[in-house]
């Protein structure tokens, strides 16, 4: 039974464009994939901290040696490293802030990136065999031929940090203008459609 994780990284809820390229997202996987399950992380809801001494102490430390201390401040790496594990397909849905990803999101591929659990003692990727699809919405439009095309820092920072880890099959869905949306030019429906064959095609792959 094939897994999808979907992580979420957008503030906006029911407004958001990238929840709503991922909600198209799942529909499609889950119609090609009618035994298959679903894991949801919605960052937003997620009890996220960033990097401290403490965390980094325990890091840092032999998984023989923590302390109960250091178990607690690692759960949830531990729980969200797991979830990346488990899954066969990974969607990220993320808005696009100021030419990258948002703060959460940052703070997230921070615990999944874990020395000898996701990334080799001599910094090679450990996690393999997994395809994700990153579903990204940006106010600007970054896409090739795009004059502001070198301000891509998003895509290329997530690709990058995928492939630190081991997943290289990334397809990217770049809804790129979404300002439109919010600017009344367009309504979210007709904004979200514009993508569905990237999206369908997408869940395919």
């Amino acid at each position: 039974m094939p897994i999808l994780l979907v992580v979420e990284a957008s503030p906006r809820g029911e407004r958001s464009m990238s929840r709503g390229l991922a909600k198209r997202f799942v529909e499609a996987w889950t119609k090609n994939n009618p035994g298959g399950r679903v894991i949801e992380r919605d960052l937003m809801k997620t009890d996220l901290t960033f990097a401290t001494m403490p965390w980094l102490a325990a890091y840092f430390t032999p998984p023989d040696q923590h302390t109960p201390e250091m178990k607690e401040l690692l759960r949830l790496s531990d729980e969200l490293v797991a979830e990346i594990l488990a899954a066969d397909d990974i969607a990220i849905g993320t808005p696009v802030y100021n030419y990258n990803v948002p703060a959460v999101l940052k703070a997230y591929i921070d615990h999944i990136v874990r020395k000898g659990m996701t990334l080799g003692l001599s910094g090679e990727g450990l996690v393999h065999g997994k395809k994700c699809t990153i579903l990204m919405a940006s106010g600007g439009v970054y896409t090739e031929g795009s004059p502001i095309r070198d301000r891509d820092i998003a895509t290329n920072y997530l690709r990058l940090i995928l492939k630190v880890i081991g997943i290289e099959n990334v397809t990217v869905v770049a809804g790129g203008n979404a300002k439109a949306v919010d600017m009344g030019e367009t309504t979210r429906e007709e904004f979200l459609q514009k993508f569905d064959l990237a999206v369908s095609d997408a869940a395919r792959a």
